[in-house]
């Protein structure tokens, strides 16, 4: 069994080319390996901005948190779940002017928790979460891979690997805005069905 983490964040919910793309891969793996999915949209399911009242309801030991302080910290605590109990995370990943969508940064600032997710050593942080895959499919309306403009894919890379994570996997769907993006959208399709675990 294979637990996927399937997290979507297009506005755009269902019609979102990312979401579309990312829902091809879960469903072609559903179809060919036995699969469990956690869907996680954020768009639907907003997350507000992280605060400073809800990380201090983290370092709160957890018998002295207040009815308020048990609210806050089950954000995070069930997010990291979730993470924590995947095999794969499927990621759809629309680009919004030039960065990923900030329900999805709120999502990384609650799932990034020291001593849970990470910790700091002597030597610089270092990532408690091992053995995990991330796809990401990332959909632009313009053309961003390999250049200084394509701020995601580094961010990403750096993100999951501080967390621990380095197997990941980016499909590309660029210049979905432009002329030539049925041909683009199609090319992204054809990678995606060759796709295996």
């Amino acid at each position: 069994m294979n637990n996927i983490l399937f997290i979507k964040s297009s506005i755009n919910g269902e019609q979102g080319k990312s979401t579309a793309l990312a829902q091809e891969l879960v469903s072609n793996l559903a179809a060919t390996s036995e699969v469990k999915v956690v869907e996680r949209d954020l768009a639907k399911q907003a997350l507000v901005h992280l605060t400073q009242e809800e990380m201090a309801a983290w370092m709160t030991p957890a018998n002295e948190r207040n009815n308020e302080q048990v609210e806050l910290a089950n954000i995070s605590d069930s997010l990291v779940e979730e993470l924590k109990t995947s095999d794969t995370l499927v990621i759809a990943m629309p680009m919004y002017n030039f960065g990923v969508p900030s329900t999805f940064k709120a999502w990384v600032d609650r799932v990034a928790r020291a001593g849970i997710t990470f910790r700091y050593t002597e030597n610089g942080p270092v990532g408690l979460l091992k053995n995990k895959k991330v796809v990401i499919i990332a959909a632009r309306g313009g053309m961003y891979s390999g250049t200084t403009e394509d701020s995601q894919t580094q961010y990403l890379t750096s993100f999951f690997n501080f967390l621990g994570l380095d197997d990941i996997i980016f499909i590309y769907a660029e210049g979905l805005n432009m002329p030539g993006s049925d041909e683009r959208f199609s090319a992204a399709q054809a990678e995606i069905k060759n796709f295996s675990l």
